[in-house]
């Protein structure tokens, strides 16, 4: 089941795994010439950059080579090297900025250059989410959609510290993880809840005897220290930058931390940075009842077994009682079919498995759901789980403050119901995933005013699941005035330019290739 209040999308392993049911070293050590620190080189003068200025490290080199095959911790679906066009590298960064000449840890890179090298603007680095998700598995399985960007830029993506190859964030082992995520996530009563506190107990202190040393340092300020000695390193003197999802609220903060370091900068399925985590939790049910409501809408114009409502909340009553067979010698539980059905709702491409899979679950047949929610749990065909969930886990954990009680929680729950008879519940429990965590929290609220950038172009979807429509808004009101540039898509699914809209994609290419800017408020459908 998605958190609050930032989701990470899985859809290349979700296409894996209903199939069947239908290079770069990381790590943290000590500091080494190749990412010695240096003085400033000047290509960052404005205050505020101070500390990564510092770290220009004119002296480190990338030493780009072929792509091995990805690691269990980014991709288990997948088991081949990106192809040819690829190169990866490894960028050294201070594990602790307050300390650059302490220990540092490797982030892993991935590039393919430009075709059309006479007319280069530059690197283009993309963030694809999560907060978890591998950038060095989600950018060469995407990069048909960004072929026309690679004309004129290299395409740059990167594992966060604590993600995949930058030492992925572990907890449990994967049997215990298939334990977790098919118990009972909703509980009714005090023992049920005492069981709730106690697994995410032992899942914080797995993650503390497994990772501890680094649980400090994977918020998303260090993420964007980590993209400044990125551009510094690429030798850009503007960061180009193409954030989704949870890669909004890391280029928003970016965007504050170094004002004017920004150049062509979009930010697409938008994180609102105003709301805490209740405000933008109880968002995302909403959000996903909404695109629920779009799914059977559309449904009942083409097909004559459409799902209702009500057959829904029946179905996930039932398999809280009694699980279905899942295949493989799994059950599909309530909790594993509430994140399936959420998970079919980020592309309307999933809203044909969707139906299926409700069919068939109420058939005693829970294959479908099961490989839905296995996909939003970072779980592949071997049954080997990546670091996405857990590195979520410890990112949010180490960016967010708020701490909150079973009894906190359990007065929210008939506020959630309300704005989400299907999701709601799980995601005011969901809310309970930093109680215990072993880090404290950086914000209340990530402060994005980014007063002196360059224009950022922000484009929310009406009908987005896991980042509401009016998170867009509210990032270019937080951005400030003459920063963000609103555009809105009157669409469906998470996010807009990877959803095939012609004009959505026409406008963000002229932007990113030309620098022109579409006119405030422009509207696509």
């Amino acid at each position: 089941m998605p958190r609050s209040p930032r989701v990470g999308v899985l859809l290349a392993a979700t296409v894996l795994l209903l199939a069947t049911a239908t290079g770069c070293d990381g790590g943290v050590g000590p500091g080494s010439s190749e990412a010695a620190p240096a003085t400033d080189t000047g290509a960052s003068a404005n205050a505020g950059s101070g500390d990564t200025a510092r770290l220009a490290a004119a002296a480190q080199k990338l030493g780009w080579k072929p792509c091995p095959a990805p690691t269990r911790s980014e991709d288990s679906s997948a088991g081949r090297p990106p192809g040819r066009d690829w190169e990866c590298a490894t960028l050294r960064a201070p594990l602790d900025y307050a300390h650059p000449d302490a220990d540092t840890i490797g982030i892993a890179m991935i590039r393919a250059k430009a075709t059309d090298q006479s007319h280069r603007i530059g690197s283009l680095i993309f963030n694809f989410g999560g907060p978890g998700g591998s950038g060095i598995t989600t950018l060469p399985a995407f990069a048909d959609d960004y072929r026309t960007l690679r004309s004129r830029y290299d395409l740059v993506s990167f594992d966060p510290r604590g993600v995949g190859r930058s030492s992925g964030v572990t907890c449990l082992d994967d049997r215990q993880l298939d334990a977790y995520y098919a118990a009972d996530a909703t509980p009714a009563g005090q023992d049920e809840e005492r069981s709730l506190v106690a697994r995410i107990d032992q899942y914080a202190s797995a993650c503390q005897k497994n990772s501890g040393k680094i649980l400090a340092h994977v918020g998303t300020t260090n993420a964007a220290r980590d993209m400044d000695l990125m551009r510094h390193v690429l030798g850009d003197a503007k960061l180009h930058y193409f954030g989704i999802s949870y890669g909004t609220e890391l280029g928003g903060v970016y965007a504050h931390l170094f004002p004017k370091n920004v150049g062509r900068a979009l930010l697409d399925a938008v994180v609102d940075p105003a709301t805490d985590p209740v405000q933008s939790a109880l968002a995302q049910a909403g959000g996903f009842q909404l695109a629920l409501g779009n799914y059977m809408a559309a449904c009942v114009k083409t097909s004559d077994n459409c799902p209702t409502e009500q057959q829904i909340t029946g179905l996930l009553d039932r398999l809280g009682k009694n699980p279905v067979p899942g295949g493989s010698g799994r059950d599909l539980t309530q909790s594993l079919a509430t994140s399936g059905i959420a998970q079919s709702l980020y592309s309307k491409d999933y809203w044909d498995y969707l139906t299926e899979g409700v069919e068939d679950a109420e058939n005693g047949d829970g294959k479908i759901l099961l490989a839905l929610g296995d996909a939003m749990n970072g779980r592949g065909q071997d049954g080997k789980y990546t670091s996405l969930q857990a590195s979520l886990n410890a990112i949010t954990c180490a960016d967010f403050a708020q701490r909150y009680t079973a009894a906190e929680i359990e007065g929210k729950v008939p506020e959630f119901r309300k704005a989400s008879p299907v999701f709601g519940e799980f995601m005011a429990w969901s809310l309970l995933q930093c109680t215990g965590w072993p880090v404290k929290g950086e914000w209340q609220t990530p402060d994005v005013s980014a007063k002196g950038s360059a224009p950022v172009l922000v484009v929310g979807n009406t009908g987005d699941p896991a980042t509401p429509y009016e998170g867009a808004r509210k990032m270019v009101r937080e951005l400030g005035p003459g920063v963000g540039v609103e555009m809105t898509y009157r669409g469906e699914g998470h996010g807009a330019y990877d959803s095939g809209n012609a004009c959505v994609k026409n406008a963000v290419d002229a932007y990113l290739l030309e620098g022109t800017v579409p006119e405030a408020h422009k509207i696509c459908s």
